[in-house]
């Protein structure tokens, strides 16, 4: 990409631009991130968009009011669509709606009552288990009904070779045979149906608490929270004392123990050696997010015994699609039991898959690219007087942990966070990369991290002390480091040095 990237990009822009299946939207001020935590009315004039499991896209809202209009619903209820049939069931089961709607659609309906408190429940659920309805097939079902008059232009692999393609590139990634790798509409649904599956194998057994180790992503533990009933958490990933305290006394009930590797969005990474060790001991599952480390960093194949990866980030590379992947591992004693932890993905739409099955041939080469540049970047961090904290996978506190999976030199993911010594605002307002949430993307993307993943925290007295606590701080740019030219990157942000 040329140095004309690097130029403010309108609030409300899609992320990549005019894109309107991208996942990202564009916050180009600590103004606009603010504005869209407190919902104020004039930001929802300029982002329409956003990340489709945090803000609904618009096709999905066109696509429910005339849903609502061609089965003459009352306005006493909202259309909710969903990716499936069996997503209805789950939903209606589990917040007790009964208001059946009978419709012959290639999607789920179901049918919320306004004015209640349910429907935000509703929602919020929707986004942790990841049962979106796809923005794409939104977009064939509105063409062909004529209600939009064009379809977005695109290229796409051939629908007969593309999901081939992409099980077939993750499975030769991670070392396993193709019937070990399932996808799924989006990583927390990845997610969700491994926790279910935890919990079907694991509870006839009295293994009913799950341990969540170190600080992670929070629709993570939205997920877990919602699925058992008992779970611990560990919030300080390299103090693996603590854990063994605690599995002496309970390690005989622990389902599971998931983490990350490395952590969103400190990059701490546990010494992994050991956490298998503790797992081996106690008989314990270890699952492992490896978004951040994806299999061409990493070698993690001693370790876990499920991966789970949001194909969103790294694997797609261009924010347009959400995705994601369980990986069993071989070499572990879960392998055989795939239809446990499958069944409850989600179904993927087919030009979903073609578009990923595009970009994933460029996979391994994004990352090196990705990773070759972040090591350039921290070098160049580690001089500046206007940087005060630098966290990323190899720094000294985290690197013979790293060290231990590490697949070469270079193999450093492709996520530095950051905090400054001068105001937070100035910082953020004056860049011209792109801004706004997700990573993984080959143009360099920032997020002012826990504003957007924890606003919520931020707003209490007893939020900040918690924040503090986990060591979270409140002032923290995540950057998720592009394939551009690393000297333009950089000279991007030596104009903070003024």
């Amino acid at each position: 990409m040329s140095k004309e990237f690097f130029k403010a990009i309108e609030c409300g822009q899609t992320l990549p631009i005019n894109n309107v299946h991208a996942v990202s939207v564009s916050m180009p001020t600590m103004q606009d991130v603010i504005d869209y935590e407190k919902q104020t009315p004039q930001i929802f004039e300029k982002i329409k968009s956003g990340y489709p499991r945090f803000k609904l896209h618009p096709y999905l809202k066109k696509l429910g009011l005339y849903i609502k209009d061609k089965y003459k619903v009352s306005d006493n209820f909202e259309v909710v669509l969903l990716s499936s049939k069996k997503a209805v069931e789950l939903i209606s089961d589990k917040y007790f709606i009964h208001n059946k709607i009978e419709v012959d659609e290639p999607f789920g309906v179901i049918l919320v009552q306004r004015g209640t408190t349910q429907l935000q429940k509703v929602l919020t659920y929707i986004q942790h288990v990841g049962c979106n309805l796809s923005s794409r097939l939104a977009e064939k079902y509105l063409f062909d009904v004529e209600l939009i008059n064009t379809v977005h232009e695109e290229k796409l692999e051939d629908e007969k070779k593309a999901k081939d393609i992409i099980i077939n590139t993750l499975a030769n990634a991670y070392n396993q045979p193709s019937k070990n790798v399932c996808l799924a509409p989006s990583g927390m649904n990845a997610i969700y149906s491994i926790v279910r599956g935890l919990n079907s194998i694991q509870s006839h057994n009295g293994r009913t608490i799950l341990v969540q180790f170190g600080w992670l992503y929070l629709d993570t533990m939205n997920i877990v929270n919602h699925h058992y009933n008992q779970s611990k958490i560990f919030p300080d990933i390299l103090n693996l004392d603590l854990l063994e305290e605690f599995l002496k006394i309970d390690g005989k009930k622990v389902s599971a123990i998931v983490t990350e590797m490395p952590t969103n969005p400190l990059l701490k990474t546990v010494d992994i050696k050991r956490l298998r060790s503790l797992c081996d001991e106690y008989n314990i599952p270890l699952v492992i997010d490896t978004t951040f480390a994806t299999p061409f960093n990493l070698n993690l194949e001693a370790y876990a015994d499920i991966f789970v990866e949001s194909l969103t980030k790294f694997a797609c590379g261009n924010a347009d699609i959400l995705m994601g992947a369980i990986i069993l591992n071989k070499k572990h004693n879960l392998s055989h039991m795939n239809v446990e932890f499958f069944t409850h993905c989600e179904p993927v739409y087919i030009k979903d898959i073609q578009r990923l099955a595009l970009q994933i041939k460029g996979y391994e080469k994004r990352v090196k690219e990705i990773s070759s540049n972040t090591k350039l970047l921290v070098e160049y961090f580690k001089k500046c007087s206007y940087i005060k904290d630098i966290y990323y996978c190899l720094n000294e506190e985290n690197k013979e942990n790293y060290s231990q999976t590490i697949k070469d030199d270079n193999s450093l993911t492709g996520i530095i966070s950051v905090t400054f010594n001068k105001p937070f605002k100035d910082i953020y307002d004056n860049l011209n990369f792109a801004k706004g949430p997700s990573l993984g993307t080959e143009f360099t993307l920032l997020m002012p991290y826990t504003y957007l993943a924890h606003w919520d925290l931020i707003q209490s007295k007893e939020g900040n002390e918690f924040l503090e606590e986990i060591g979270l701080p409140i002032d923290l740019l995540r950057i998720s480091v592009g394939v551009e030219n690393i000297n333009e990157i950089i000279n991007e942000f030596k104009r903070l040095e003024n």
